[in-house]
């Protein structure tokens, strides 16, 4: 079988599906690996080392589709809002796409995708399993995500992170919250911590006050309970407004008291909820920051314009999206490893092998035959159970 690298269109988009460094792994395993030209030049990756590791070279985008029997992209149709219908029409039946697909993001996408006949996995939909751990490339991203947003909130806030001792006396370590201690939040507690900052989280989810301590941060205990606060997934749950009306009332002390403020509570296939009112952002010292990572879903902050840095009552609001592709190298390393590892686990002796008794594929195929074949995904957009295909 031929895996396809067709490379990256959404807008500065950076990043390339596979790095050199996989390719082994997978011939070793009977696939082929066909990269089209220059797909890993933003990424740090040129064409010499892809040919170097046994990969062929396509000169344009067609052939890479015409080619290929599985494709492997970041952004699929779905994920890419801008101009992944483009490639619809490049698709043909039997085909596999592998990919960040936004199956919980509108039916049409994901319906567009059916019709072209394909049979597409969803990388956001991994089950978060022991076995699966190696495949889980939202947690890769996530890691990117946190990293990332920490070094740009550190260059934005006019204070150092770290305390200091000198001749001018002693400056204190700036004071940094983090809001949701998912994959992403932790990764931002660890590099504050790191940058010398005094490091705090809040969670809802009573699990996360262990992770947070162990990496040097403070966890914040609210006089709240959450309802179920974590899905079988290990995800936060949404909760009723009259939860989050008393969290943003607890929290707005917390919030005034920080210089930094990183906001990564994301409710999957939900709009993100407000847990940063405008007037707590008024409460905030004049040069503070306000990083949230939920902007592209809606944000955390009340203030948060998604893809813009804005200021209101002298606090820097940053809703900045697609942060992982600012780290374009190891971005594409770590999700090289996480797709290479679920190619290995989907094909044997060089054949696509779809055992849908086998929860990684089950939770992460989403079309098939031309329908749309997961069953969370149809029961988030209440479409009738299918009967025939058993999934």
């Amino acid at each position: 079988m031929i895996v396809g690298v067709p490379r990256e269109t959404y807008p500065g988009e950076r990043r390339v599906a596979l790095a050199p460094a996989v390719i082994p792994s997978l011939t070793k395993a009977g696939l082929d690996v066909v990269v089209q030209e220059g797909a890993g030049l933003q990424a740090g990756y040129p064409d010499a080392e892809y040919v170097a590791k046994g990969a062929r070279l396509a000169s344009t985008r067609e052939e890479v589709f015409a080619t290929a029997d599985i494709l492997v992209q970041f952004l699929c149709h779905g994920a890419n809002d801008k101009n992944g219908g483009e490639d619809l029409p490049l698709l043909r039946k039997g085909q596999v796409l592998i990919g960040f697909l936004r199956p919980l993001g509108t039916v049409k996408t994901v319906q567009d995708i059916a019709s072209r006949g394909v049979t597409a996995f969803s990388v956001e939909l991994m089950p978060r399993i022991t076995r699966a751990q190696s495949m889980d490339a939202l947690s890769s991203m996530g890691t990117i995500c946190g990293y990332k947003a920490v070094l740009i909130a550190a260059q934005t806030l006019p204070k150092i992170f770290p305390m200091l001792t000198t001749a001018a006396g002693t400056i204190t370590p700036a004071r940094v919250l983090v809001i949701g201690a998912g994959v992403a939040g932790l990764q931002a507690i660890a590099t504050a911590r790191r940058l010398g900052a005094v490091a705090s989280a809040y969670d809802l989810r009573p699990a996360a006050k262990e992770q947070v301590q162990s990496l040097g941060g403070r966890f914040v205990e609210l006089p709240i309970e959450a309802k179920d606060a974590q899905d079988e997934r290990g995800y936060g749950r949404a909760q009723d407004e009259n939860f989050y009306a008393r969290q943003r009332e607890l929290l707005g002390r917390v919030v005034a008291e920080s210089d930094v403020v990183i906001t990564a509570a994301v409710i999957p296939g939900k709009k993100s909820p407000i847990l940063v009112t405008a007037e707590m952002v008024k409460g905030m010292a004049p040069g503070s920051v306000i990083f949230d990572l939920a902007g592209e879903r809606g944000g955390n902050c009340e203030l948060t314009q998604t893809g813009k840095t804005v200021i209101v009552h002298d606090v820097t609001i940053i809703g900045a999206i697609n942060l992982a592709s600012g780290v374009p190298y190891h971005a594409s390393q770590m999700y090289a490893r996480n797709i290479t590892a679920f190619l290995l686990h989907l094909v044997k002796d060089g054949r696509l092998q779809l055992n849908l008794s086998d929860e990684i594929v089950r939770e992460t195929l989403v079309t098939r035959d031309g329908e749309i074949a997961n069953q969370r995904v149809r029961e988030f957009f209440a479409l009738p159970a299918l009967v025939a295909s058993g999934v």
